[in-house]
């Protein structure tokens, strides 16, 4: 297992919509393996194949440190399919480092999608994990939290970031 490098935006990939996983094979194991070890490294409590310049719709969750009772989550080609209440918290991302915003989600979210052996799983999602589910379903689909920002904050938000990226 390896930690990989984590993309961080701009940069192209987390952009892009990532590829359905058509195969379950040892290379895919390996890329789940690396992502969970990465996420832990960051540390973090969930990571989109994209984040670490694999455009595959996998992600790794766990929220276990907020949510006691929560296992670790493999979720492949993973889709939302069903989603209930709204609730704006603050929220960031491994991919924006030190840039916490409030970012309005669904309070509950089902969702379904295949495990690592490619068997059918549906999980239902409150609080922290309902936020998790969704955060990392959006990278897969190339939509960062700044995206869910208003035209004013996000202009800020380039402008701020950028210059501050620049001088680092």
């Amino acid at each position: 297992m390896a930690v990989l490098e984590i993309k961080k935006y701009p940069e192209k990939i987390l952009k892009e919509k990532a590829a359905p996983v058509m195969e379950f094979d040892s290379e895919l194991q390996m890329l789940i393996d690396d992502m969970i070890e990465t996420m832990y490294a960051a540390p973090g409590v969930g990571l989109a194949a994209n984040q670490v310049g694999v455009s595959k719709q996998v992600i790794v969750i766990d929220v276990s440190s907020k949510e006691e009772q929560s296992p670790l989550i493999v979720l492949i080609n993973p889709k939302i399919v069903h989603v209930e209440g709204e609730i704006a918290i603050e929220e960031g991302c491994l991919s924006i480092p030190g840039y916490i915003t409030l970012i309005k989600r669904a309070e509950k979210v089902k969702v379904t999608g295949l495990d690592r052996q490619g068997k059918t799983v549906e999980i239902e999602g409150t609080g922290f994990l309902s936020r998790a589910l969704q955060h990392e379903i959006d990278h897969l689909n190339g939509i960062l939290l700044v995206d869910r920002i208003g035209r004013l904050t996000k202009e800020l938000f380039k402008k701020r970031y950028l210059s501050a990226d620049r001088q680092a």
